[in-house]
């Protein structure tokens, strides 16, 4: 099977010079009849944009194809799709920490925008314009958020696990100002890699989720939507900083299909995960009748223990959330319940209960993206307080367990 990997510079213009966007990397890569023309762009970059917007105005492409999944796209391109969120069940379903994740993309973007006056994302919003313009279909080559971070959370050690996830969050606190080696970081890449790109240096785990498999996610779905369908050309438009690896995964002989089959699915969780919560319930428990069997007065005290200091932990965290009081309550009544039940956990119980006695109005959902850039925000808009709390009181449990167990073991001992 024919295959070309060619570089494609822009033309210069009348007056011989070349346009502001000449220095955008393109690489062309042909097999199956079908040209695919890469299109490198820094997500910050004006110039990036005015690349875009050249390539498909010229006429030359029969679809467009963008770096974004679903979920991204309809994040870019319905400022109403806030409005529609079920907090309840969000909440039920466990998905309470992915929100706060794709929250943490939106609060960095926006914080770049409002910092730099430049609007990540701008070069793919103005392909999806274009596109649309031009009458040509739009494919979304990237894989779901979702996925990507799932795939990401099963290569990593617990630990690595919970520094990840805690410094991402408590990262939407901070005051300090996005420096300029970071923006120019993005022109390589894209949010999602440079959100957690401090890690992926350390982590080939890291990278092989959130670059490599990318890439070659990126390839198959180009293939898979375009091969096959009489000779054709398409413009890709990606993160400069996918460019190499889509084009040799482009080149490669992987079936697409298979691939993109493959790198759509989720491992599943280590069955440790399954057992921990299970055994902290059986070490509790059989603490307690330790306690009971030495003495009454032993007993209550390992129960008081418990109760004192994971309850008091996570109603100290629905505080500083500024939980509504009932809500607080209901933290201090339900975390040390809820860290011996596998199946619930302490923010699930104030999360609900604070959705349900500050009920978000529709304000708040249609403020929610310019309210999280800002620290005061979370605690004032009542969408972003339900996962504060959820998050802080989870957080406080999850201290007070371990806390508690070890004060449990001192009067044990």
């Amino acid at each position: 099977m024919p295959q070309r990997d060619t570089p494609d510079e822009p033309r210069a213009d009348r007056s011989g010079e070349r346009p502001d966007f000449a220095d955008e990397p393109v690489r062309e890569v042909e097999r199956g009849g079908v040209r695919y023309t890469l299109l490198g762009t820094a997500h910050v970059s004006p110039a990036s944009v005015a690349a875009v917007r050249h390539h498909i105005e010229s006429g030359r492409f029969d679809a467009v194809a963008i770096e974004l999944c679903s979920s991204r796209h309809r994040a870019l391109t319905d400022r109403d799709a806030w409005r529609n969120m079920n907090l309840f069940q969000i909440i039920r379903d466990r998905k309470a920490g992915m929100m706060m994740a794709s929250l943490a993309l939106a609060a960095y973007q926006r914080r770049i925008a409002e910092q730099f006056g430049i609007e990540p994302g701008a070069e793919m919003k103005a392909a999806i314009d274009a596109a649309e313009a031009a009458d040509r279909p739009l494919q979304l080559i990237d894989r779901e958020i979702g996925v990507t971070l799932k795939r990401t959370s099963r290569r990593l050690s617990w630990w690595k696990r919970w520094v990840l996830t805690n410094g991402m969050v408590l990262s939407l606190f901070s005051r300090e100002e996005i420096a300029e080696e970071d923006i120019e970081r993005l022109k390589q890449g894209d949010i999602l890699t440079e959100t957690f790109s401090e890690f992926a240096d350390q982590s080939p785990e890291l990278y092989e989720s959130l670059i490599a498999e990318r890439d070659r996610y990126m390839a198959a779905r180009l293939r898979a939507e375009n091969e096959g369908r009489g000779e054709r050309r398409v413009l890709a438009v990606l993160g400069a900083g996918h460019l190499a690896g889509t084009v040799e995964a482009l080149r490669a002989d992987a079936d697409p299909v298979e691939e993109v089959r493959e790198l759509d699915a989720v491992p599943p969780a280590s069955r440790i995960w399954k057992f921990i919560p299970w055994l902290i319930l059986a070490a509790v428990l059989t603490g307690f009748g330790i306690g009971f069997s030495r003495s009454p007065e032993l007993g209550w005290s390992l129960v008081a223990t418990w109760v004192v200091i994971n309850g008091g932990l996570s109603a100290l965290g629905a505080a500083v959330a500024r939980a509504h009081p009932v809500t607080v309550l209901a933290a201090l009544c339900a975390a040390p319940l809820t860290s011996l039940n596998p199946t619930v956990g302490a923010g699930m119980v104030t999360g609900a209960v604070e959705a349900w006695l500050r009920k978000p109005r529709m304000g708040d959902f249609e403020s929610l993206r310019d309210d999280v850039i800002h620290l005061s925000g979370w605690w004032k808009n009542r969408v972003a307080r339900v996962f504060l709390v959820f998050f802080l009181s989870n957080l406080g449990s999850a201290i007070g367990t371990w806390v508690a167990g070890a004060s449990m073991i001192k009067q044990l001992a």
